[in-house]
């Protein structure tokens, strides 16, 4: 599947932005043990989206809230602090499209962002628009941004998908997901370069159903086979963690190489599988190495721990496409939930989901 063709054609038949291709649990082709379950009324609601859908999310060392607003149906706002439950552009109104044209003067079409452990938010944005990657950070103490990126063309050619993303901020390392070109990238913030690693069958969608209530979800009229999209780094930042979005397993390899700059041979011969997965879209990793892995088919999420058991965490209806995580440091578990499978991108004809959507927190 062309992925990025698909976006364009949508846009056309649509007017909307170029869309995020989330992805999907599934369901009942992989049985989990049940860890425990949580009551519809554990998961807190943090923010509610009446119109736009929400995408990812982060959080501060000091409790504040990001996320991005989902680039399908061409949002005013682009990124949103949460406060008191609304959604405010961040770190201003004039850096949103605000319904114009995509511009070098303001954002695009991002969707990936995490805040580091030297509490800096970071955030990628694919640039499907304007034909430009670029990456962003913003010092949260100032509100400002202190660094834009702009890919080339040999790490983020034509038709790149590149919307998930890990910060190794004691190193100075940014390691990015493409998902239509299936890859990592990773960038040396000292020196300004980057390489890509590709071509890994890895990397590469498996032959997986994406399932949601038994049914098969098609995306351009067919069911989607997508490869890598959530990426993580383990607490010391040695390890980076991948997994394709319709894929069953969740793969490890050491960071060092590329830091040191190996060869893609000896990359993908290092690349080991570190456990099972559902089909899912985002996932976090925790101070303690477990790793909390979106279940789409399964409306909730998976717990991937330390020795590679995988178990059901958190199982609820509400949880209707829980698009991405993020862990504050009081434990709470941050969940971005907007039924992106309703879309027309998804249906086919007009957008079948059911407003609103939310970004729900639960303590873990």
């Amino acid at each position: 599947m062309n992925i990025m063709k698909t976006f364009k054609s949508l846009i056309v038949s649509t007017a909307a932005s170029l869309f995020f291709f989330g992805s999907y649990a599934q369901g009942t082709s992989t049985v989990l043990k049940n860890e425990r379950r949580i009551a519809n009324n554990s998961l807190e609601v943090v923010a509610r989206f009446d119109k736009t859908r929400p995408g990812n999310v982060a959080v501060s060392a000091d409790g504040r809230v990001f996320a991005t607003i989902h680039p399908l149906g061409a949002p005013n706002e682009q990124l949103v602090e949460i406060i008191k439950g609304r959604a405010v552009p961040y770190p201003s109104a004039d850096l949103q499209k605000n319904g114009k044209a995509a511009s070098a003067e303001t954002f695009d079409t991002p969707l990936g962002i995490v805040v580091d452990k030297k509490n800096n938010l970071w955030m990628i944005d694919m640039g499907l628009e304007l034909g430009r990657t670029r990456l962003f950070s913003f010092d949260l103490k100032k509100n400002q941004i202190t660094n834009t990126i702009e890919f080339d063309q040999i790490i983020a050619p034509k038709g790149s998908f590149i919307q998930d993303l890990a910060i190794d901020e004691s190193r100075g390392w940014v390691y990015l997901a493409d998902i239509s070109n299936p890859g990592i990238i990773a960038f040396d913030l000292s020196t300004k370069t980057a390489r890509r690693f590709s071509g890994d069958k890895a990397l590469q969608s498996e032959d997986v159903d994406m399932l949601i209530d038994g049914k098969v979800i098609n995306f351009g009229g067919k069911p989607a086979r997508v490869g890598i999209n959530p990426i993580t780094l383990s607490d010391d930042r040695e390890t980076i963690f991948f997994g394709a979005m319709n894929g069953t397993k969740w793969y490890q390899v050491p960071a060092k190489l590329f830091r040191e700059g190996a060869d893609d041979e000896t990359i993908g011969k290092s690349i080991v599988k570190f456990g099972d997965k559902p089909v899912s879209d985002g996932v976090v990793t925790d101070q303690h190495g477990n790793h909390y892995i979106t279940n789409l088919g399964g409306f909730g999420i998976s717990k991937l721990d330390a020795s590679g058991h995988l178990q059901d965490y958190i199982t609820d209806r509400k949880l209707n496409w829980p698009d991405n995580l993020a862990l504050s440091k009081d434990g709470y578990l941050y969940i971005s939930v907007n039924q992106l499978y309703t879309t027309p991108a998804f249906t086919g004809s007009s957008d079948a989901g059911k407003p609103p959507y939310f970004i729900y927190r639960i303590k873990l």
